[in-house]
């Protein structure tokens, strides 16, 4: 696996990239969120334990390492593995990227 920037980096290049804010989301273990959506655009990067996404009818099964992407009120939703799962969202509000 190549190894993850640190929280710092990860912000500055999503910044530099025209997001308006980046934040750390930190999901307890087994948590389920039914499906919903967000005022934002999103791109995030899972830097610890696991999660399900379930979007565009498909579920991606996510891990550390790994990038998703979603549009400006897209439909999803998202379950969390048993040691829950940490990722940094940088989102674009109000707009897609």
């Amino acid at each position: 696996m190549t190894p993850l920037p640190s929280f710092d980096d990860y912000q500055a290049r999503a910044l530099a990239a025209g997001f308006d804010e980046v934040q750390q989301r930190v999901w307890p273990a087994g948590q389920q969120v039914p499906t919903h959506s967000h005022p934002f655009s999103v791109e995030a990067l899972v830097v610890q334990g696991e999660m399900w996404l379930e979007c565009r009818g498909q579920t991606q099964h996510l891990r550390a390492g790994d990038r998703f992407a979603l549009k400006l009120d897209e439909p999803h939703a998202e379950t969390y593995g048993t040691e829950g799962a940490t990722y940094w969202a940088a989102r674009r509000n109000g707009r897609d990227g």
